[in-house]
């Protein structure tokens, strides 16, 4: 997992509990990393996984839910750095029916060692956009939050709901439907 996502998962923990609990954390979450990233590191996603289980525990907020809060704002913090792509797509079922075939793409290129999520898009009508979620690193909360930060990003309202095609989470359905 690329290190932009933990240096920017610290600074939403910093942001809605306070420094402290960064530091609580990073000294009392088992990371083989010790707990210093750079946005370009590559780093154990297992290290993700450890840290949102420690502040579900401090915080009292269950996993999942934390998860999905750090997708979408993560998906705010992507609108800053990678505005680029972002700017591309005209609508939110535009941005994510390309994210596979085109994002990945790109962040392939400028990180070679990246391990991204892979997504087969659908869509069915205007109205709905399906996407098959697969990775080994289970983390289809964190993909849930990242939609639902794009739909908030174009001002577009729908439903999300999110279906683990099996016992371990690699693979979600998630069925995205326009009001």
């Amino acid at each position: 997992m690329k290190g932009i996502v933990f240096t920017e998962f610290f600074e939403m923990v910093e942001k809605k509990f306070g420094y402290q609990m960064v530091d609580i954390l990073t000294n009392t979450t088992e990371l083989d990393s010790g707990g210093i990233y750079t946005s370009v590191g590559t780093y154990s996603h297992t290290e993700m996984v450890n840290l949102v289980v420690n502040l579900s525990k401090r915080s009292n907020i269950a996993a999942p839910e934390l998860l999905r809060t750090f997708g979408v704002y993560l998906f705010k913090k992507f609108t800053e750095t990678y505005h680029h792509f972002i700017e591309k797509a005209p609508d939110a079922f535009s941005l994510l029916a390309f994210i596979h075939d085109y994002i990945h793409v790109e962040v392939k290129k400028l990180y070679h060692d990246a391990e991204l999520p892979h997504f087969d898009i659908s869509r069915p009508d205007d109205k709905t956009l399906i996407m098959n979620y697969t990775s080994d690193r289970r983390l289809g909360d964190l993909a849930f939050g990242l939609i639902e930060g794009c739909l908030a990003h174009y001002g577009e309202n729908a439903v999300v709901t999110q279906e683990n095609l099996n016992h371990d989470g690699s693979s979600v359905k998630f069925v995205i439907v326009k009001h």
